[in-house]
């Protein structure tokens, strides 16, 4: 669904990403990884709307998005989660769930006022798909506990929950499982491939290797902000370029 054409990015003088091409075609769950300080949480920022690129193109769905601001690219179906979760601390879980799906009725004034029925009912399907998730995701039961209050690693999996509420056509994930338990992990696994069967397309920065080699069908690794590797995670694994990156 993403195709990156020669993108590259410069910050003072430091090229963050440079003339770097990718293309997602066909893929349910791509991975990007690379030693710290490669660039590939600057190139999600590209692709997402967060920076612009000095140079380059990037497609979604073969329509150009670089230069596009964030809030245009959820509305095209693009969302994305962050190395650090962001939930709304002093929100519920439920209510967290709940402000997810775009284009809702009852957002517009004059739909509270004359299409109440449709709001309520619009209202209880979210609430009821919400709750789903939580359930898969296992923390149904702090549905009424601040978000803030949810330890780090509940916190990630609200994030992924929540990108999920919106309904995306591929949701990009920045570290989903650094700083979680191995029990939380495997939950996150869980439920990546689940929302894979049902159709869900993912890009996945990741440091664990295992998570990597289990999910993803296909790996690209940035090296200073260059491509240096793409291709299957058995590929990967002996490729003595991304070797040399990791051990140096």
């Amino acid at each position: 669904m993403i195709e990156i054409r020669n993108v590259t990015k410069t910050f003072g003088g430091t090229r963050a990403v440079a003339d770097c091409s990718l293309n997602l075609e066909g893929l349910k769950i791509a991975g990007l990884i690379g030693p710290n300080g490669s660039g590939k949480t600057t190139l999600f920022n590209l692709i997402t709307g967060l920076v612009r690129p000095d140079s380059g193109e990037i497609t979604f769905q073969g329509k150009r998005i670089d230069g596009k601001l964030p809030h245009h690219m959820a509305a095209l179906g693009l969302i994305r989660t962050f190395q650090l979760s962001r939930v709304f601390p002093r929100l519920t879980v439920m209510d967290n769930m709940l402000i997810a799906p775009q284009r809702q009725t009852g957002e517009r004034l004059l739909s509270l006022l004359f299409q109440f029925p449709k709001v309520r009912m619009e209202e209880a399907n979210h609430r009821e798909k919400a709750v789903e998730l939580l359930d898969m995701l296992g923390i149904i039961h702090l549905h009424d506990q601040f978000a803030g209050n949810l330890s780090y690693g509940q916190q990630k999996l609200l994030e992924l929950g929540r990108a999920v509420m919106a309904e995306p056509k591929m949701i990009l994930l920045d570290e989903p499982t650094a700083g979680i338990n191995p029990r939380l992990i495997q939950t996150m696994k869980d439920m990546i491939l689940k929302m894979k069967a049902c159709g869900q397309i993912f890009f996945i920065i990741e440091h664990n290797m295992d998570v990597v080699v289990e999910l993803c069908e296909k790996i690209f690794v940035l090296d200073h902000g260059e491509k240096i590797a793409e291709g299957s995670p058995l590929e990967i694994q002996n490729d003595p370029l991304v070797i040399e990156a990791y051990l140096g």
